[in-house]
């Protein structure tokens, strides 16, 4: 925190506050988010870890760029690019919307880092104007990853997103829900960007659903396998998909009479109440809604120049790119994981001026428990395995029998390994711990 100069506290919430602060060297204006007490509160932690995982792998120009994380008296710290202004800020200051031009760039730029995140098999369960960042430039970013999660077949609590972009299959309570529910709240979005007013803002869920049947009619299903039995979770039947599409932008239509044709079409597709039908968002961003007339060729080249304008001006995430992303250190994760630390090496320079085609060792994704040495690396510089990981010792280390005790009980297993052989232990091994005596460390 010493590199950062904090300026004000621009946002509170349930797990922290974001901080806005100035880097002392390079003078840019940066966000921090800091969190609670991460290593007393095991719910801020585990939330804390699942935002990095995510955020650490995505790296796109529609996303907030996080610049690095570090830790500091048991709280984690996330540094990412300041932007103050948001599309909740554009709507407010345009009562009656905005052009259709600049939302169509605006929704194209929002459908580029959806999709972007759901490649990665990540949704961001809360997509609503207050976490789409809009720079100086007009480059949209997402941000907020607080309740992003991975795609998984395991089911997910139902209360996510704000009321008014939520998607239908939420207020019902199905919680076996995947990247569809981001895709309406797009389309909710879009038709508040053009009118500048909520497509349903309801009072409560109840009257969430009641506004959206409103217009889109009875909605026909069945009953989920986990939900209550006043709990029906509409879907339409398979013969039914014409129909219910023609009839969701009929409705649309009278709503908006002076929209054109294809711009009814792209908010219906958005809409579509059955999830399994409702259109990936790739599928979305090769509409005719941003083909027609060349926009999507046109404002694609615009924006990376924007974007390449804006990255001269971010230092640090400049930086970042180059270096790769930002690492943190877990204290602990399970109560029985044991870290080794493996000390790094330092390479011979004429070796590897030699070995010119010797690619340099990869960062593995947010799964692996550690780095692990790139095989092919350790090959071409002739690395053995007694020197990739080395020991200091050896030690004579009487070990606590309680934890074997337990480990034997939950049926955890010592593997073997032809390098190191541990002698069998008993439970009548007094525990106590012993100093050890390495050369040239003091005990104290």
């Amino acid at each position: 925190m010493e590199k950062y100069e904090n300026i004000e506290i621009v946002g509170e919430g349930s797990y922290g506050l974001v901080m806005k602060c100035r880097h002392r060297e390079t003078g840019q204006i940066v966000a921090i988010k800091k969190f609670l007490e991460t290593e007393e509160d095991v719910q801020v932690r585990k939330l804390a870890f699942r935002e990095i995982r995510m955020l650490k792998k995505l790296h796109h120009e529609n996303l907030v760029n996080m610049i690095e994380v570090f830790r500091r008296r048991k709280r984690l710290y996330l540094v990412f690019e300041y932007l103050d202004h948001t599309l909740l800020d554009e709507l407010e200051e345009s009562v009656n919307g905005l052009d259709l031009e600049r939302s169509r760039q605006h929704i194209f730029q929002i459908l580029r880092g959806l999709d972007f995140c759901h490649n990665h098999k990540i949704m961001h369960r809360d997509v609503k104007p207050e976490n789409v960042l809009v720079s100086p430039n007009g480059v949209i970013k997402l941000c907020d990853f607080g309740f992003a999660r991975y795609v998984t077949n395991e089911s997910c609590t139902d209360y996510v997103a704000t009321r008014w972009y939520r998607a239908p299959e939420l207020l019902v309570g199905h919680s076996k829900y995947g990247r569809e529910i981001d895709v309406w709240a797009v389309g909710c979005i879009y038709a508040e960007i053009i009118t500048g007013q909520p497509l349903f803002p309801g009072d409560s869920d109840v009257d969430q659903l009641y506004r959206i049947t409103k217009v889109f009619g009875p909605l026909y299903g069945k009953q989920p396998p986990n939900g209550s039995a006043h709990i029906i979770l509409f879907r339409h039947a398979k013969a039914d998909d014409v129909a219910g599409l023609t009839r969701s932008t009929a409705a649309l239509r009278s709503l908006f009479p002076t929209w054109s044709s294809v711009a009814v079409d792209f908010l219906a597709q958005c809409l579509r109440t059955d999830p399994v039908v409702r259109p990936k968002c790739l599928t979305l961003l090769r509409h005719p809604f941003f083909l027609q007339d060349g926009f999507a060729d046109r404002f694609l080249g615009e924006l990376q120049r924007l974007v390449a304008k804006e990255s001269a001006m971010n230092p640090l995430g400049t930086k970042r790119a180059e270096t790769g992303s930002s690492r943190i250190c877990r204290s602990s994760i399970g109560r029985w994981q044991m870290t080794l630390i493996k000390e790094r090496q330092a390479v011979n320079t004429n070796m590897v001026a030699v070995n010119n085609n010797v690619e340099p060792e990869t960062t593995e994704s947010e799964d692996s428990r550690g780095d692990r040495v790139n095989a092919n690396v350790a090959n071409k510089l002739q690395m053995s395995r007694p020197r990739e990981l080395r020991y200091f010792g050896p030690v004579s280390v009487i070990p606590n029998t309680t934890y074997i005790r337990r480990l034997e009980h939950k049926g955890l297993l010592i593997p073997e390994s032809k390098g190191c052989v541990l002698p069998a232990l008993t439970s009548k091994t007094n525990a106590k711990r012993k100093k050890l005596d390495l050369p040239g460390v003091k005990n104290r």
